[in-house]
């Protein structure tokens, strides 16, 4: 599913390019694509769903902070015909880390939910990773 879409693949090669220079780091059951001494960085191609990578950028803040390893997070965002980087940074705190174990709590639920519920088709549904997992 996911190995098979087209935006998983250009975001593979923009992990090659020289100009990202990734070199990811793996954990238990995720990997950043960058770790330095302060940061956690995380790459896209594009902005189109940076509420979504914000998300997964938090997950990952959270996940190392309770391996114990306390970093910040940064987004960086290769636009297509742009010469700049455009960075976000995140810092975990309480009132996020709150919100994220309630999102957690949720999606738990509905994971022990007997049936998924009904997909709802969106435009944002066409390019998405996992549109087979909600539409074959």
């Amino acid at each position: 599913m996911e190995h098979n879409s087209f935006n998983v693949k250009i975001g593979k090669s923009l992990h090659k390019s020289s100009k990202t220079k990734v070199k990811e780091v793996h954990f238990n059951n995720f990997a950043v694509d960058k770790l330095t001494k302060e940061y956690v960085i995380e790459i896209k191609k594009s902005d189109k769903y940076l509420i979504g990578s914000k998300w997964q950028l938090i997950y990952y803040l959270y996940q190392l902070k309770q391996k114990g390893i306390n970093k910040k997070g940064r987004l960086e965002v290769f636009q297509k015909y742009q010469q700049n980087t455009k960075r976000t940074e995140i810092v975990l705190n309480k009132k996020i880390e709150d919100k994220l174990k309630g999102i957690l709590l949720e999606i738990d639920k509905l994971l022990k939910e007997k049936h998924p519920p009904t997909a709802v088709l969106d435009k944002k549904c066409q390019g998405c990773s996992y549109f087979d997992y909600c539409f074959v």
